[in-house]
């Protein structure tokens, strides 16, 4: 989920970019899109469930977990697919994260991502932010990227006319579930993606060869595709991932690092259970959004009901009015009695208990 490291080439250079020139504008080529058109509601429905690996060093040292979930959403009330990934871990004993949330099309169109990366370090600490949404015709993108106490924003508008083809950090997930189901990888399979600084760039899908892991003592036939994302200058990152018969994620890598995310259970993994992320629904955009939601939802009802009801206002406010002129020292015995007589049904016992206090 890292993307490439970021570059310090001026928006709108190509130099480094294999098969771009200077002005060139990059697009996807016509056998990507043709896979993202061709893309049926059944194959969608094979791709919702949840991916759980771990993280672990050349040594086999515990790093980390990753996890990627899909599932079916609503967007302004649009059907579309949620996918939610998730790394956490540590790397020289300094904690660090990314957390993709995105809302796509049932073609992969990015309607909404949100992209957080974080890192902390001993003397300072990084921390990425990176938000795209869909408003009328174009992406509009919003990076704040936060390193110690130094605090820099850029902010970028895309016509969607210039962005077919858009593959992101968080649809790739997805792009290769997909991809992994038919067992096949077409040809110049070309996409346009968007690198740190926010410049549009070419990211390839190329099949591998048939490869035998093991996992959980037990050996597998994978089905391998391969990602390469170039850049700007630097080399091109290159991730390479495996994939069992139904879709599900065995080995993740990018060439020439030490850390590969693997599978360790064959067996379906909420059945056995894994163990709890620590829940941060602050950052996370989909249950923020339900939150959200479900609070205009509520201040609505109530609304609604106090509308239909204008004597409770009333009645609160004599109370509150009565309240401040008596000052009352225990409150409760005072709202106690203050409510009581409104009481229309209420047994001979308390009644009685009442009269005596």
């Amino acid at each position: 989920m890292e993307p490439p490291e970021e570059e310090e080439t001026p928006a709108g250079a190509s130099a480094g970019i294999e098969g771009a020139e200077p002005g060139e504008e990059l697009k996807a080529s016509d056998e990507a899109l043709t896979f993202m058109s061709s893309i049926e509601p059944t194959e969608l429905q094979r791709c919702v469930f949840l991916d759980s690996l771990v993280t672990v060093s050349e040594s086999g040292r515990d790093l980390g977990k990753f996890s990627v979930t899909v599932e079916f959403a609503r967007r302004v009330q649009r059907p579309c697919m949620l996918l939610h990934a998730q790394s956490q871990g540590a790397i020289d004993d300094s904690p660090c994260g990314t957390t993709v949330t995105v809302y796509l099309t049932s073609d992969l169109e990015v309607l909404e991502e949100e992209y957080h990366e974080y890192v902390k370090l001993e003397s300072h600490s990084l921390n990425k932010r990176c938000h795209m949404v869909q408003q009328d015709g174009q992406m509009v993108i919003n990076k704040v990227t936060t390193v110690g106490e130094e605090v820099t924003k850029e902010s970028v508008c895309y016509p969607m006319s210039v962005l077919r083809g858009l593959v992101t950090e968080g649809s790739s997930l997805l792009l290769m579930r997909l991809i992994a189901l038919r067992k096949k990888v077409p040809q110049h399979m070309t996409f346009i993606s968007l690198d740190q600084d926010l410049h549009i760039i070419h990211t390839t899908f190329s099949e591998l060869a048939l490869k035998q892991l093991e996992v959980e003592s037990e050996t597998v036939e994978v089905f391998g595709v391969e990602r390469v994302v170039q850049s700007y200058k630097n080399r091109p990152t290159i991730w390479q991932c495996y994939f069992l018969d139904d879709g599900h994620l065995v080995n993740r890598v990018v060439v020439g690092s030490p850390v590969t995310m693997r599978l360790l259970q064959l067996s379906p993994q909420l059945e056995k259970g894994f163990d709890k992320i620590p829940l941060a629904w602050e950052e996370d955009m989909q249950m923020r959004s339900k939150f959200l939601d479900r609070k205009e939802e509520l201040k609505a009802d109530h609304a609604s009901y106090l509308r239909q009801h204008p004597e409770i206002r009333a009645l609160i406010s004599d109370f509150l009015q009565f309240l401040l002129l008596r000052k009352p020292e225990d409150v409760f015995q005072f709202a106690r009695e203050y409510f009581l007589p409104f009481l229309s049904h209420h047994p001979q016992q308390a009644r009685t208990k009442d009269h005596k206090l």
